[in-house]
């Protein structure tokens, strides 16, 4: 084991920049003007083996800006493609972010260390590189959040901010977010290549993500499609994940997909409030192409791309086949989920209804998602106090919430596991508190007015969202009515 990391010597090299030239751009930050902490997140900085406690120094505060070197560090930024709203970009890339390089923790875990809003690089687009306060502190909130979830995510360490002034809409202030991942690689980063007919470049870097993150992947002929196979099977398994929690990412373009199967680049994402299988979160989605029941058809459309980028490599049977997983994959993880969600051992007589007539119901009442599924883990096998704070929930359909909670009833009574046993496992699933938008808007109009102690409250309860504590007893409520105005958007 190695000791606690110190910051003389804190980056390990940058494996990334070892690639060939066309890969990235090599890019100093832009240093930020007179930087301050607003967060950081000590389960993250315990990936890297630091302690939180070191961004009480000014000069580790300055490097985290992007205003003083980090020992060891090699700033690229990446380059890729990607359908944006289906539409074809054909060169994105690192716009607003610089990829520092890689730290090994004593766990022999590899992290790469990027920092997003750290200034313009040669994929800005005209824009500034920065990132704002206000969407800084949601990915920083919501990254780690998804993390407690069990849901994988890129991390967030810290963020840290400025009084700079940034022109979107309206002014904002500037600030840094620092994310960990093991690789930010994304399907638009293969699509890039394979665009430009550069197959030398396209098998480069199939070879350096397979030795490096998919090691068990032998080195022969299939190692291509067993690659792809890997990727879609990951995919499956987070869209699976994100519709079992509520949770809306807002905008699945292919340069926003994540070669790890990673929830990547946060903008305007939401967590279902009431049940809407229809739901836009992203204000700028005025087709719904990313709407909540979208998103396991978009992830597989995202896959054809992928794999038709990386058809240079392998033969279309083999692609055929690795797609033709996913649908198997994503249905079955999904029911595996839905079946611990509702503390079930076994479908009752192998039929999928009792959940479909719940969401059917709840989408009728508008019921909140979070809260219904919460409220499932204190109803008993036989009638009790619970079933009337569950049904009167439903409103006016609490006549046909009596009866699905009956039905509901019957089924755990054919279950094995013993009802304690089983009501704990439940909320084990469950959470009671997930990243409501009107909560992180909370937390961010208080930082706008250099008040943090939100963010960093809201962290404390998002860390541990399982875990019901009266301290944050009004997290785990409903949206009060004047949230209905919240609009996020690709800005977010």
């Amino acid at each position: 084991m190695r000791a606690e990391r110190t910051f003389d010597a804190f980056i390990d090299g940058n494996a990334y920049a070892a690639l060939p030239s066309p890969f990235f751009v090599r890019t100093p930050p832009t240093p930020l003007r007179d930087p301050y902490v607003v967060a950081v997140s000590p389960d993250a900085a315990a990936l890297l083996d630091i302690d939180a406690t070191a961004f009480e120094d000014p000069q580790v505060v300055r490097a985290f800006a992007g205003s003083a070197p980090l020992p060891g560090a090699s700033p690229i930024a990446a380059v890729y493609a990607g359908h944006q709203f289906g539409s074809w970009v054909p060169q994105l890339g690192d716009g607003r972010a610089l990829l520092l390089g890689d730290v090994r923790n004593a766990r022999g875990e590899r992290w790469e260390v990027q920092l997003k809003g750290s200034g313009e690089t040669a994929f800005s687009r005209m824009g500034d590189g920065r990132a704002v306060l206000r969407s800084t502190i949601r990915e920083f909130l919501c990254s780690e959040a998804m993390d407690a979830l069990g849901i994988p995510t890129t991390r967030a360490l810290a963020i840290i901010g400025s009084d700079e002034p940034v022109y979107r809409e309206t002014v904002e202030t500037a600030a840094v977010l620092t994310r960990l991942a093991p690789s930010f690689v994304r399907f638009g980063t293969f699509e890039f290549f394979f665009s430009r007919g550069d197959r030398d470049a396209l098998l480069t870097l199939a070879d350096w993500v397979i030795d490096r993150h998919f090691p068990q992947i032998p080195k022969n002929e299939n190692r291509y499609a067993a690659f792809l196979r890997e990727v879609v099977a990951r995919t499956a398994r987070l869209m699976a994940q994100w519709q079992s929690v509520g949770f809306q990412h807002g905008v699945m373009n292919t340069d926003n997909m994540s070669i790890l199967g990673l929830t990547l680049d946060y903008g305007p994402f939401g967590f279902m409030e009431g049940y809407d299988a229809e739901w836009i979160c992203n204000h700028s989605d005025h087709l719904g192409r990313y709407r909540f029941s979208a998103q396991p058809g978009i992830g597989l459309w995202n896959l054809n791309v992928l794999a038709a980028s990386l058809d240079p490599l392998i033969d279309e049977a083999a692609a055929t086949a690795a797609l033709g997983s996913y649908e198997p994959q994503l249905r079955a993880t999904y029911l595996e989920l839905s079946k611990r969600k509702l503390g079930l051992d076994r479908w009752p007589g192998d039929d999928y209804a009792i959940l479909g007539d719940l969401l059917g119901l709840m989408a009728r009442a508008r019921a909140d998602y979070t809260l219904t599924f919460r409220a499932l883990c204190s109803v008993s096998a036989a009638a009790n106090a619970a079933d009337a704070s569950f049904v009167t929930a439903f409103g006016a359909h609490e006549n046909d919430a009596s009866a699905w909670l009956n039905r509901y009833r019957s089924a755990l009574r054919e279950q094995d596991t013993p009802e304690a046993e089983r009501m704990t496992a439940m909320r084990s699933t469950n959470p009671a508190y997930v990243l409501r938008n009107y909560l992180a808007q909370a937390a961010i109009e208080r930082a706008q007015r250099r008040d943090f102690s939100e963010v960093g409250r809201l962290l404390a309860a998002l860390r541990a969202p399982f875990d019901e504590r009266p301290q944050f007893e009004d997290y785990a409520k409903p949206a009060p009515d004047w949230a209905q105005s919240i609009e996020v958007s690709c800005s977010s």
